[in-house]
């Protein structure tokens, strides 16, 4: 692959840049203290649908869409689009400002790939003007659900509609109160062959049965306004024409949606890992402990080049998995994918861990964002599935090529 940024990445990298650097870091910490104050819980952020309007206007958004979509997504592959998650990911506001934001994006690629146009008429739409958001429920507390073919709700054919019932959790966004739909995966015939068991299933969130039955905290946070909860169905009842592409396509469906969703999250995690890193070199060129700048100091030198380091590796292992994407599907690029979810998060950890400790006291308060991007890099290590998980299926498939 060509290193070298084309014109097109160029441009939509310096728009976004500038736009992140003018428009919305001088408002992050604004951002951040007003939703961890306990009266705005689950509320939006004043500023927020303002920098939305601006980034619109700018041409900075749904830029996630690998294909142009009317007016809505000018069609950026993933290539193109990498280097600006990797920008959002250093500015934690940015990604929804440019409605690029989990778990939003991988529902509207779904929708996108596999809806019906009454389902893109009703619901993809007014996510792509960010009018309103979304939720995914595959996770269960009493399933091991890092294997998606654990799951036990129900969705039973009744007449004409579906009768769902289960309990998820771990569901991101669902609190948010712009949430309006939610996709849900499910079993409709526990009878058929392991992966044809599942189906994914649009339910409104007003619907009746739909009740959270708990806020989760993550390290402490309610990450307010979108949160994780704990979700019961309950006798919930939705029209047949609610499902998502067939019965027992369930998989077929997440697989469609997990690729570009890993490309995401990995270069988000490598450009939260490089404010670690520019905060971290910060520090160590103006604090002085012991006579001396931490700049001299051997082992400090050392944290610096080592996250220099690991970050490039992260960086361009996700390049070229977005690249393979592109080129040859998701299924041929499948290895690298597996390859960034396991290194970018696991390399974002261990940055932020030795910026916070170059900080000192500083790098364990909210001071700095360090201390968010520590939790949030070891949160989605689990998120987006175990790496013990992801390190097996990889090696089989490995180990299978060679035999």
């Amino acid at each position: 692959m060509n290193f070298e940024f084309t014109p097109k990445m160029q441009d939509l990298y310096d728009r976004a840049k500038r736009f992140i650097e003018t428009e919305i870091r001088p408002l992050e910490n604004d951002w951040w203290q007003w939703n961890h104050k306990p009266e705005n819980l689950w509320k939006v952020w004043p500023e927020m649908e303002g920098l939305k309007d601006k980034a619109r206007a700018e041409g900075l958004w749904n830029l996630f869409l690998p294909h142009a979509y009317g007016d809505y997504a000018q069609g950026f592959s993933n290539l193109e689009y990498a280097p600006v998650a990797e920008l959002t990911g250093a500015c934690t506001p940015a990604s929804e400002i440019f409605n690029c934001m989990a778990p939003d994006t991988g529902n509207m690629e779904v929708l996108k790939m596999f809806g019906t146009p009454a389902q893109q008429e009703q619901w993809l739409i007014p996510l792509l003007e960010g009018k309103i958001r979304s939720a995914f429920l595959m996770t269960e507390p009493q399933v091991a659900s890092s294997d998606a073919t654990n799951i036990e709700t129900s969705i039973v054919a009744d007449g004409d509609d579906y009768v769902i019932n289960g309990r998820k959790w771990w569901i991101s966004g669902i609190m948010d109160p712009r949430c309006e739909i939610l996709i849900v995966m499910g079993k409709t015939n526990p009878d058929a062959p392991k992966h044809q068991q599942q189906s994914m299933i649009l339910i409104p969130r007003n619907t009746p049965g739909v009740k959270i039955e708990r806020c989760l905290t993550v390290f402490h946070s309610m990450n307010s306004p979108g949160g994780e909860a704990e979700v019961s169905l309950s006798n919930v009842r939705v029209p047949r024409d609610n499902l998502l592409l067939g019965e027992g396509r369930g998989f077929e469906i997440a697989q469609g949606r997990l690729g570009p969703g890993r490309i995401h999250h990995s270069m988000r995690m490598v450009g939260a890992a490089q404010r670690c890193l520019e905060l971290m070199i910060e520090r160590a060129d103006s604090r002085v402990a012991f006579g001396k700048k931490l700049s001299e100091q051997s082992s400090v030198r050392q944290d610096i080049a080592r996250s220099f380091c690991e970050i490039q590796q992260a960086r361009l292992l996700t390049m070229q998995a977005a690249d393979k994407m592109d080129r040859e599907g998701n299924r041929a690029a499948m290895d690298l994918i597996t390859a960034i979810t396991i290194v970018g998060p696991s390399m974002c950890q261990q940055v932020a861990d030795r910026a916070i400790q170059i900080h000192g006291g500083m790098g364990v308060s909210d001071d700095t964002p360090i201390a968010y991007y520590w939790t949030l890099a070891r949160y989605i290590r689990i998120a987006d599935g175990p790496d013990e998980v992801h390190m097996d299926q990889l090696g089989r498939r490995l180990i299978k090529q060679y035999q």
